[in-house]
């Protein structure tokens, strides 16, 4: 059973930043695109970026292009996420995920990832 741990939400201020972690396992890294999405209350589920496995190319929406980042530590076990520059607005659950189709992104579509955390939550507020 495939196992994902979010961790490192909390709250910060608009403009501040945080750092998520997705604890999962080496196998997980090495041979399938992981991707972190986000919901808010009373909306849908949404993709916000993705690391291929195969050559660490990633993939953002634009909501969240140029302030925040996806990085994973294959050795450490761990995909991250880098939020910077926080809005309102970015203030929601955050959870990873794993496609298990392959190494590539294929966008973010929920139905296409097949394994989720807990989620971790993140809210925005001064």
């Amino acid at each position: 059973q495939m196992q994902l741990a979010e961790s490192g939400g909390g709250l910060v201020q608009p403009g501040g930043s945080l750092k998520l972690s997705c604890a999962t396992s080496p196998f997980t890294l090495k041979y399938y695109a992981m991707a972190w999405f986000r919901q808010a209350p009373g909306k849908e589920r949404e993709g916000v970026a993705c690391i291929a496995s195969n050559d660490g190319s990633t993939y953002y929406a634009d909501s969240v292009k140029g302030r925040f980042s996806i990085s994973r530590d294959v050795a450490g076990n761990t995909l991250y996420l880098h939020l910077n520059n926080l809005k309102p607005e970015d203030t929601a659950t955050y959870y990873c995920a794993t496609d298990e189709e392959g190494p590539l992104c294929r966008g973010f579509l929920p139905l296409r990832y097949d394994y989720w955390g807990q989620g971790t939550q993140v809210t925005v507020s001064s």
